[in-house]
């Protein structure tokens, strides 16, 4: 198995061009794993389908994996349009909420 695609710790991302190598992708890392004893949690695995129709599902051991719509990866918001949007709001509104928080120190003399 060559892992070309996006892992970190226990987060991994399979990039895919077709649903059929995004299921032999799942197979394959599914029984890396299984091979060195590690278990996927199937409940926390999401599949997000970028510009295209197909709908069939994505399994692992006969379990099909949720489709979204939106999801986060290493803290970053990933939506099916690709943009970037929703991740830069959500990065304003922290920052927001930080200053907020520090308002009174900035304002004191």
């Amino acid at each position: 198995m060559q892992l070309d695609d996006l892992v970190f710790a226990n987060d991994l991302a399979l990039p895919s061009q077709s649903q059929q190598q995004m299921q032999e992708k799942t197979t394959s890392v599914a029984a890396a794993s299984a091979a060195v004893g590690l278990d996927i949690h199937k409940g926390k695995s999401r599949i997000l389908r970028y510009n295209t129709a197909c709908t069939n599902p994505v399994t692992i051991d006969g379990e099909d994996l949720e489709d979204v719509k939106v999801f986060t990866y290493l803290g970053s918001i990933i939506d099916e349009q690709r943009g970037s949007d929703a991740d830069v709001k959500a990065r304003i509104g922290k920052a927001r909420a930080a200053y907020l928080q520090l308002e009174n120190i900035w304002n004191s003399k």
